[in-house]
């Protein structure tokens, strides 16, 4: 479900309910277009997340805590010093429309006090948060800055006066009458289809229309122009009961995923599992957190995976190149043998000849063959020529069978440095394969901050039968929990001959077969053929597993393994 102007309106009644009359304690902005506001109201604090992205702008009080930036960005600054101590004076909606406005009375910089305004308007790619000085109506300053340039209806700068967006011609749904209703359907000729009330009420998102038009057939109530004064008076009733703050907050999801949400229980969904919430803003973080999450993942990682494809293309055009150059050094015995049968016939060859015919005595017919020569060389020249280019042939031999073996390798390491960045689960995590990169030379060293970040820590599960597992999210991790973390009888499996997480199973001596099932699934899971079917995974004890001088993170050799084979899932597991 869209976040349409009728949930805002839900969500602002909750929040005019919550924290208003509070205090702002804290600004951050832990995403380049995510405001979050900490707020003390009563004895309570809550976190008010703005989100201004172009894919899921929202307002609501989140639980998570997200890290921040070392450096802020400039737009935190200016709500830092304009709002951290203000007091939140009321939080409204511009009628039912996609925009709250977030009123803070703090003092200025003269000590006089001075009221403030949030603007956050939640239209898609549109989406902003804009602070307005209320008494001049000056924008201080806006999270993304909008030129007329960008937009020839609106500009938003800073030192300008805020203009609102363009105002709506479509009826508001908790303010209008019969005779509205009927002129305004009259006048745009609008259809009566599942968008109608998307089509003639601000705020009404394409999925409730469709709800409103089920329920009203539901009802028994055809749906067109003849029975526009029922239609009237079923979405008057609707909307007065939304309007009064007789709010459902539900959630809808398959088995799979998330579906759909609203402040309102959908009888069209009614075949999806539900479940009802005590609050909008609990709803929307479960709804969006996941989503969101994977996204900015996706995002902040989007530069790491097109670095390791390009070296993954380079490795293999590389790979392809030298497994030519192999193919032609398949007849360097020619030329030996070429030089050998002349070595042999030196006596018959003179200065100037262009060719000579002698008896090919390594082939078992005997057969004769032609020689070609350089006229301008001598015998021995000529001789020296053929053995020249055998000698090459076979130093070229040996040097692309060196390369193609390193060239594998490196396509090797790449393939499970891709697999750890898809199998990412928090920035934290991302920061980590960036530093693996950075030491491996993939990535050009960059001074550090004084601020050291704590490395992310391996996955740690309990299986079944109560027993450690360890999962190594990136080849760092792998690297500490096979050669440094693992005692020696403990026991360590890997996908065969597929990228993805050394998994350890913390106990002396074969682990009992639950056990090791449930490790062989993460094992699985968190590699490469984590959507296969019939995955093999070695398993061996720690002590049979060492790392080759010079291999890059995560490269390790191993020997006596078994083999199990598993579909991959991730299982049931407590996680510490």
């Amino acid at each position: 479900m869209a976040f349409d102007g009728i949930f805002i309106y839900s969500l602002v009644t909750e929040l005019k309910k919550t924290i208003a009359g509070g205090r702002v304690e804290k600004v951050n902005q832990p995403e380049k277009d995510e405001v979050i506001l900490t707020i003390k109201s009563g004895r309570a604090v809550h976190r008010l997340s703005l989100s201004a992205s172009a894919v899921y702008p929202k307002i609501y009080i989140t639980g998570v805590s997200k890290p921040n930036p070392q450096i802020p960005p400039m737009f935190c600054m200016v709500l830092r010093k304009y709002l951290v101590g203000a007091r939140l004076l009321d939080i409204r909606q511009l009628d039912t429309d996609r925009v709250i406005f977030i009123d803070f009375q703090s003092m200025d910089e003269l000590g006089y006090d001075s009221v403030y305004t949030l603007a956050v308007e939640i239209m898609g790619k549109h989406s902003n948060i804009t602070l307005i000085r209320q008494r001049d109506n000056t924008v201080m300053d806006c999270i993304k800055h909008l030129s007329f340039d960008m937009n020839t209806m609106r500009s938003l700068l800073p030192g300008t006066k805020y203009m609102f967006p363009p105002e709506s011609k479509k009826l508001s749904p908790f303010s209008f009458s019969c005779g509205e209703l009927n002129n305004y359907a009259a006048e745009t000729q609008v259809p009566f289809d599942a968008g109608f009330f998307s089509s003639v009420f601000t705020g009404i998102s394409k999925p409730l229309s469709k709800e409103l038009v089920y329920r009203l057939e539901s009802d028994g109530i055809d749906f067109g122009m003849e029975n526009l004064n029922e239609i009237c008076i079923f979405t008057a009733d609707y909307f007065s009961r939304i309007k009064n703050g007789e709010f459902t907050f539900a959630l809808y999801e398959t088995d799979e995923s998330v579906k759909e949400f609203y402040c309102d229980r959908l009888l069209s969904l009614s075949a999806l599992k539900e479940t009802v919430f005590d609050s909008g803003s609990e709803l929307v973080e479960k709804f969006y957190n996941e989503k969101d999450k994977a996204d900015r993942l996706k995002n902040r990682s989007s530069d790491l995976q097109k670095l390791i494809n390009v070296n993954l293309d380079r490795c293999a055009k590389k790979i392809k190149l030298l497994r030519e150059t192999l193919s032609d050094c398949e007849k360097k015995d020619e030329f030996k043998i070429l030089g050998e049968l002349l070595t042999a016939n030196i006596y018959r060859i003179k200065k100037g000849d262009s060719q000579i015919d002698v008896v090919n005595y390594y082939s078992e017919s005997a057969e004769t063959m032609i020689i070609k020569l350089d006229k301008d060389k001598t015998p021995s020249e000529n001789i020296q020529q053929y053995f020249k280019k055998y000698n090459k042939m076979k130093k070229s031999e040996e040097a692309s069978k060196i390369q193609i073996e390193n060239a594998e390798k490196e396509y090797e390491y790449l393939q499970s440095v891709l697999t750890n960045i898809n199998n990412a689960e928090s920035y934290e995590e991302i920061e980590d394969i960036k530093k693996e990169l950075t030491e491996t030379g993939y990535i050009r060293f960059k001074k550090e901050s004084s601020k050291k970040s704590k490395p992310s820590k391996p996955m740690h599960f309990i299986s079944s039968d109560g027993i450690d597992l360890y999962v190594g999210k990136n080849n760092i991790q792998n690297d500490y929990l096979t050669l440094k973390f693992a005692e020696k009888h403990d026991t360590w499996l890997h996908t065969k001959n597929i990228p993805g997480s050394h998994v350890i199973i913390r106990h002396f001596g074969p682990p009992p077969e639950r056990t090791l099932s449930e490790a062989a699934l993460l094992a699985a899971y968190y590699s490469k053929a984590k959507d296969s079917t019939k995955v093999p995974v070695d398993y061996t004890e720690v002590r049979n597993v060492h790392k080759p001088n010079g291999a890059k993170p995560g490269m390790v050799i191993y020997r006596t393994n078994k083999t199990i084979y598993v579909d991959p899932e991730k299982p049931e597991l407590s996680h510490k």
